[in-house]
């Protein structure tokens, strides 16, 4: 018989499964290829941010409030694209900067953070769910 796994463990899993495909959907080329490279990162973006805190802060209390902080956080970090003073144009033109902070407002990235958020919400729920106490 499989022994369960820790809560930690499952948390780990699930980021070494979500963030790579987030960072391939900003370069996959094929059908849909548009709102793979636009939009699929954001959902994938926000759920292993719920998940990276998770690890973090591992208790039942947290499975809501993480992906509520997620969207907010995320909200802002996406109208602070609209300010481009010197020090974030720095930051930006890294590659970790455009990753982390993006480079270009866009109101279509507001639902998908939601749907991520979401989704990252059920999926702290099964981690929580599966995790041995």
């Amino acid at each position: 018989m499989l022994q369960k796994a820790t809560i930690r463990q499952l948390t780990i899993l699930s980021l070494i499964v979500v963030t790579p495909l987030g960072l391939l959907s900003k370069f996959y080329k094929g059908p849909g290829d548009w709102w793979f490279n636009d939009y699929a990162g954001d959902i994938l973006y926000e759920i292993a941010w719920c998940l990276f805190v998770f690890l973090l802060i591992p208790n039942r209390q947290a499975l809501i409030k993480i992906p509520i902080w997620v969207f907010v956080i995320t909200c802002i970090i996406e109208f602070l694209q609209l300010w481009h003073p010197p020090l974030l144009q720095l930051i930006r033109s890294s590659i970790w900067g455009k990753l982390l902070l993006g480079t270009t407002f866009v109101w279509w990235d507001f639902p998908h953070y939601l749907i991520g958020c979401f989704i990252g919400w059920l999926w702290l729920r099964l981690v929580w769910r599966f995790h041995d106490d």
